[in-house]
């Protein structure tokens, strides 16, 4: 059995929320191992982006991060309070926690920047939101080496410039945490052509 820490800030698009949680809930109904995952966040309902609310299993605070195999991270919208979540103490805390364990981290387009504010890229190849600008250089100011690519893997990080991304950072987390060749069943019984 593996689990994941789904964390999700207020303003967080659902897209990329779903896509984790539906690869990894295909991944555990027909994969060839369990897969339990825990949305948490710092409120008990979250609002995304678009005004869709969203309960969270658990509050961040409560939770004993330790038996938790991998954390994901979809990105979000800053006029819809995103940064104030993903830029928080209890976030970065538990992004450190994870990348300390070298456990897998995995975002999706600007949740890359909550990497960034952690201190974790510093020196390392990202990704995040290609199509402005000023994200670019808000991740570069963190210290990592922005990369101009959909997506980025190093070692344990994954980071990614959209939320077109977050189906494929989702089977790459899956793979990383099971296998390639798990990762690759479940994305054909899930009818989905892999990464171009």
């Amino acid at each position: 059995m593996k689990n994941v820490l789904i964390l999700l800030a207020q303003g967080f698009e659902a897209y990329e929320g779903a896509a984790f949680t539906d690869v990894l809930g295909w991944a555990d109904a027909f994969g060839n191992e369990r897969i339990r995952t825990v949305a948490a966040g710092l409120h008990r309902e979250v609002m995304c982006a678009f005004g869709l609310r969203v309960r969270t299993d658990a509050l961040l605070g409560e939770l004993d991060l330790d038996p938790f195999d991998a954390l994901a991270i979809p990105g979000g919208f800053g006029r819809a309070g995103f940064y104030r979540d993903a830029f928080s103490e209890e976030f970065l805390g538990a992004i450190t926690r994870f990348h300390e364990r070298r456990k897998p981290v995995a975002s999706v387009c600007v949740a890359s920047l909550s990497l960034g504010k952690s201190g974790i890229l510093k020196g390392r190849p990202a990704t995040t939101y290609l199509l402005e600008e000023r994200k670019k250089e808000q991740l570069a100011r963190m210290g990592a080496l922005v990369q101009e690519q959909e997506i980025v893997v190093d070692g344990h990080l994954i980071t990614s410039s959209a939320p077109g991304n977050a189906i494929d950072v989702a089977f790459l987390l899956l793979g990383m945490l099971t296998s390639e060749e798990n990762a690759a069943r479940v994305r054909s019984l899930m009818g989905m052509a892999g990464p171009a």
